[in-house]
């Protein structure tokens, strides 16, 4: 599956930066270029939480999924 993460977009819809955001998440601030890069496997639904209160969004404004690449299918980790 292609989960894409729209963090970037919604950081400049509100003007924000990567900085301000991990310091008001209490996240650093490379997790949070690794969250807009879709580079990780997974995030906890208490920052999914916290990200959304600070750019008062939903979390399908952040994630969204695209048919597709169905290569972690074959994955059995996945």
């Amino acid at each position: 599956m292609a989960i894409v993460v729209n963090l970037d977009v919604m950081l400049a819809k509100r003007k924000m930066r990567s900085r301000e955001l991990a310091e008001r998440v209490g996240i650093t601030e490379q997790n949070i270029s690794l969250l807009k890069s879709g580079k990780v496997r997974g995030v906890r639904f208490d920052t999914l939480s916290r990200i959304c209160e600070v750019l008062q969004c939903q979390p399908g404004d952040l994630l969204e999924w695209r048919p597709g690449d169905e290569s972690e299918a074959d994955d059995p980790a996945a």
